[in-house]
């Protein structure tokens, strides 16, 4: 998988969530029907919100993003919707794919240089161990989170 089609899945899967989550924001908040929206979407939509953040910041390392387009990728999964429209501004900038469309880091494609190319490198080098870490680092800050609580106040 290319690094924009990786990137345009998770960020459509942060619209959907995010569209999911404030359904149930709706249920029960203004027809107060029922908070079990708020409470199974809203964890959907943290877990798809961690991933799309690991994601940009895996993006940022391979494809040589300067640290304010890292920043502004990880801040516009904060409002709803703005993920798919980041990244089709990425897409279009041409900052979403390397010049033979892989991934740069990839076997047989460029040396890393630093700390972080290397760990991305390796991680591309072993795409399953790759998953498996993303999956547990994604349940491990999930984890995390919930133990924290939620993003505003308190949920009632």
């Amino acid at each position: 998988m290319s690094p924009r089609t990786l990137y345009r899945r998770v960020a459509v899967a942060e619209v959907v969530t995010w569209t999911l989550l404030l359904i149930g924001m709706l249920l029960k908040y203004v027809t107060k029907t029922t908070d079990l929206g708020v409470r199974v979407f809203g964890l959907a939509h943290g877990v798809v919100f961690i991933a799309f953040c690991l994601v940009t910041l895996l993006l940022w390392v391979n494809q040589k993003w300067s640290p304010g387009t890292a920043v502004l990728g990880l801040l516009s999964a904060l409002p709803p919707f703005l993920t798919v429209w980041w990244e089709r501004r990425l897409e279009r900038s041409g900052r979403l794919e390397s010049t033979d469309g892989g991934w740069r880091l990839a076997p047989g494609g460029e040396a890393p240089r630093t700390r972080a190319e290397h760990v991305v490198s390796r991680l591309l080098a072993r795409p399953v161990a790759a998953v498996a870490i993303g999956v547990v680092a994604v349940v491990a800050l999930t984890a995390v989170a919930l133990v924290v609580g939620p993003p505003v106040g308190k949920q009632g």
